[in-house]
């Protein structure tokens, strides 16, 4: 029995992170809703109407751009100064974008189109839907934008096709515009006045980044907290310092919340509740709440910054039709983003480097636990190696968390003098994530081989539930073996574990 598509309709509704999961992970379709067209439509015969008796210059739209805003546009050459802006910006360079980060950036700019605060054809918005429904993905590079008149260059080559121009992928296999738009049978779109400029400035590449990062943080920092309490079994540490009373005294939100949540999923286990020898643990492990709770409530701020952004306008001009007026202002800077991408960054570099130190603790040969987690060391490496790999990871983390939003180069002759840099934190940001997704994976590793060294005592039920389930990807590691393929099989464990 056929099953019924579900749908998403971009209409006045908030949007919130599940919604986006659902377009991105489980492929709903995507459609206008009719408020969201009679609002675009309103706003496009608005600009059309104010066009043929204005006489003062409008920004962008009978000018020309950045620097060359004095440069004054006939009527006649309305369509053709659009097309040019976007030919002229598609100059983004570097690694090509994947794509659920392309069909995110299509579906933000849609949404963004959809307030009717823009100008734009009714039929740009839809065919840009289009893209989104059948797969047609631009073909968009991860270097260029200066994150402030928006994402230029690379939203530039996010819309070629639109015009009939650039490449896509579609299932999987490149094609030129012109081919792609002959499959479907769809004509270019003829860019109106405006339009360009509503197209090209935008946070939509900056925030893409922004929302698929984050979405991963929120798993990654529970993923952290479940696998640093495997660690602190393996480890024989002490439960003082989650006791919720010792919280209550220093009530920041994420420390709290770290400390329940390790008193719920270390209930009844054997080792965490057996007399101690030890009177105290290293920071890596009794501070655990301080370290990650922090942490907690960064993710939790940019989340906040996030949801602001992919509910707003960003591009410029911006029109008004109740009042009258077409502003010209600059929502497209990407300074909030910019900011809350180097404090993420920060956040989660932190869960990477204390993840690592407990690696190290676990194969120090301390606490009656064998050098390297393996029964013959000497004859074996056993875990030495990924302890280093992590290592690398977290040193890189550490330089790619130099903040990017400290720096600016002025553009377009000093008309645009100080820009956020926020795309660079943007593309950075993935790269810390995906990082400590790796550093979490190999501390599982190394945490679930020293534990087997503590049997036949048990954890709490929780803990041995989530143990057997990666058992099940990750054997025990009797002698030494090719240690890179487990640390992928992790990886991929982590990814595709529920939590």
């Amino acid at each position: 029995m056929e099953t019924t598509q579900k749908v998403h309709v971009i209409s006045s509704k908030k949007l919130i992170f599940s919604d986006i999961e659902n377009i991105i992970y489980k492929n709903y379709k995507v459609e206008l809703s009719q408020s969201a067209k009679d609002k675009i439509q309103k706003c496009r015969e608005y600009l059309d109407s104010k066009m043929k008796n204005q006489k003062e210059p409008i920004y962008g739209i009978s000018t020309g751009f950045g620097a060359l805003h004095n440069h004054i546009i006939s009527p006649e050459q309305s369509s053709q100064l659009q097309h040019n802006l976007i030919t002229s910006h598609a100059c983004s360079v570097g690694e090509e974008l994947s794509g659920e980060t392309i069909k995110l950036m299509l579906f933000l700019k849609a949404h963004a189109l959809s307030y009717g605060n823009s100008g734009v054809q009714l039929q740009t918005v839809e065919r840009i839907i289009d893209f989104i429904n059948v797969g047609v993905y631009p073909v968009v590079f991860n270097q260029g934008s200066l994150g402030a008149s928006g994402d230029l260059a690379p939203l530039a080559n996010l819309f070629l096709p639109l015009i009939g121009e650039g490449e896509v992928r579609y299932e999987g296999k490149l094609y030129s515009s012109h081919e792609i738009l002959e499959k479907f049978n769809w004509k270019p779109i003829v860019l109106q006045s405006k339009e360009g400029l509503a197209l090209l400035n935008g946070t939509q590449f900056m925030a893409s980044h922004g929302v698929l990062s984050i979405l991963k943080s929120f798993k990654l920092s529970k993923l952290a907290d479940i696998i640093s309490a495997i660690s602190l079994e393996a480890f024989d540490g002490r439960i003082d310092p989650f006791y919720r009373s010792l919280h209550t005294l220093r009530p920041h939100q994420g420390q709290i919340e770290t400390s329940d949540f390790f008193n719920e999923i270390l209930e009844g286990s054997e080792l965490i509740n057996r007399p101690k020898k030890h009177v105290q643990d290293p920071y890596s492990f009794r501070c655990i709440p301080q370290v990650h709770g922090a942490s907690k409530d960064a993710i939790r701020y940019v989340s906040q910054v996030l949801e602001t952004e992919i509910n707003s306008v960003t591009d410029n001009p911006t029109i008004f039709v109740e009042e009258d007026k077409i502003l010209s202002g600059g929502n497209f800077h990407g300074q909030p983003l910019a900011l809350a991408f180097d404090f993420l960054s920060i956040a989660l570099s932190e869960l990477g480097s204390i993840s690592e130190r407990r690696v190290y603790r676990l194969i120090s040969g301390w606490r009656n636990l064998p050098e390297f987690l393996v029964a013959e060391p000497g004859l074996n490496s056993g875990f030495m190696i990924p302890q280093y790999v992590a290592a690398s990871l977290v040193s890189q983390n550490k330089q790619l968390s130099t903040p990017t939003s400290i720096d600016s180069i002025p553009s377009s002759n000093e008309q645009e003098d100080h820009v956020s840099m926020g795309g660079n934190g943007a593309t950075r940001l993935l790269r810390v994530t995906s990082n400590l997704e790796k550093i979490l994976a190999i501390e599982l590793f190394n945490a679930a081989q020293a534990l087997e060294f503590r049997r036949p005592l048990k954890s709490s039920n929780y803990l041995e539930d989530f143990i057997e389930k990666y058992r099940k990807i990750v054997s025990f590691v009797q002698n030494d073996i090719i240690m890179y393929k487990e640390i992928n099989k992790s990886v991929k464990f982590l990814q595709d574990v529920e939590v």
